[in-house]
């Protein structure tokens, strides 16, 4: 299988590269999130200006088509520069649900609005109780003449309360936990009976709580009526941009501890000099370079149509992807001893983030019982 890059991602990754290298320093990095929102909408349009918000598009809707490879490309660059916009809930998410649930006149109406940086997106989808199963939805939309009335409560719906729009699950018939009649729901984040409470996260990003009150919806507002397995697809396709995104995240702390153990001395020596911390640092180097072949395993998984064997990949490069990050950031922080653990230092920033995607959509254990549950990565269910 051939890894190198085309000529167009090449241009690609150098784009985003010299991006986050000018604009997105740590110290640049925390005045964005004292702005309004957690976010600053000068970067917001400067990444309209690079053309990443169509990637998921096509030409035709003012994108330009990109796939898994050219979202990791990106992903891994705003991992390294901890970006705060909420670019990964737009268009991995919202972008994704859009190209796979919307009808032509939906998607041909908002996709360039998307892609030209004019709507943002959020996917109201997890509930208080369901964890990490996606067919747990208890919000219901019940039928109301010719639209529907929304009834129900998400929690971290990631970058609610900076959305536009929401892409809304609700299940539309069946018993909880069924897989099947649950519907995907598009609305104006301004809809009456629509509620919000944002709130900053661990890791410097933002999500909100949002209630859904007698939300009357008209019958276009469905955009799917058995959404579950598009939802499916499109999860395993985030999963596969935050494995890319861990591994910018661990480059970086890589890198800072590098240099931090040149520069620091103790004894009159660096202690990069110490054989025993080199040995650490080569464990780190190993569990980077683990980490970043299983997202590469993902990001060219991602758009396999048969489900088991796309989610075993992606389930297989979660499980990774949680322990390498585990074990770079407690390393890092060590080696870097008490600046480590200081706010005003970027690795204890870095290792808020991977742990924070960690948990997302299923923590390492979570995926690696449902890999045991279907025999491995190679191997079949019992």
């Amino acid at each position: 299988m051939d890894f190198d890059l085309s000529d167009d991602q090449r241009l690609l990754k150098d784009s985003v590269d010299r991006f986050i290298t000018d604009q997105y320093g740590f110290e640049q990095r925390k005045k964005y999130m004292r702005e309004a929102g957690g976010h600053s909408e000068a970067m917001w349009a400067q990444i309209t200006d690079i053309g990443l918000f169509g990637l998921p598009f096509e030409e035709t809707l003012g994108g330009f088509g990109g796939g898994a490879v050219e979202t990791a490309i990106v992903m891994e660059a705003f991992g390294r520069g901890l970006v705060v916009e909420p670019y990964f809930a737009t268009v991995i998410l919202g972008g994704g649900l859009l190209r796979r649930a919307a009808s032509d006149a939906v998607l041909g109406a908002l996709a360039p609005r998307v892609a030209a940086g004019k709507v943002k997106l959020a996917f109201a989808h997890l509930e208080r109780h369901s964890r990490y199963d996606l067919a747990d939805v208890t919000t219901t939309a019940r039928k109301d003449g010719s639209g529907y009335l929304l009834d129900g409560a998400k929690s971290v719906v990631l970058h609610g309360d900076a959305a536009n729009k929401i892409l809304l699950t609700a299940r539309i018939k069946g018993e909880r936990r069924d897989r099947a009649g649950i519907g995907l729901f598009l609305l104006d984040a301004g809809t009456p009976g629509v509620a919000g409470r944002g709130y900053p996260t661990q890791d410097g990003l933002r999500a909100a709580e949002i209630t859904f009150t007698n939300v009357r919806v008209t019958a276009d507002a469905l955009l799917n009526d058995n959404a579950l397995p598009l939802i499916e697809h499109v999860v395993d396709e985030a999963i596969a941009a935050l494995c890319a995104e861990a591994v910018g995240c661990m480059q970086a702390m890589q890198d800072l501890t590098l240099e931090y153990l040149k520069t620091r001395k103790q004894f009159g020596r660096a202690i990069g000099s110490f054989q025993v911390l080199q040995h650490r640092s080569v464990d780190m180097l190993v569990a980077l370079e683990q980490a970043r072949s299983m997202a590469m395993f993902a990001a060219v998984m991602a758009s396999e149509e048969n489900p088991i064997e796309r989610r075993k990949a992606i389930s297989a490069a979660k499980v990774q992807i949680g322990r390498s990050a585990r074990h770079i950031g407690q390393e890092a922080i060590q080696l870097h001893g008490g600046i480590g653990m200081t706010a005003e230092y970027a690795v204890g920033h870095y290792f808020k983030r991977v742990t924070m995607i960690d948990q997302l959509f299923g923590d390492a254990d979570t995926h690696l019982a449902w890999l045991a549950k279907h025999g491995g990565l190679f191997g079949h269910a019992a």
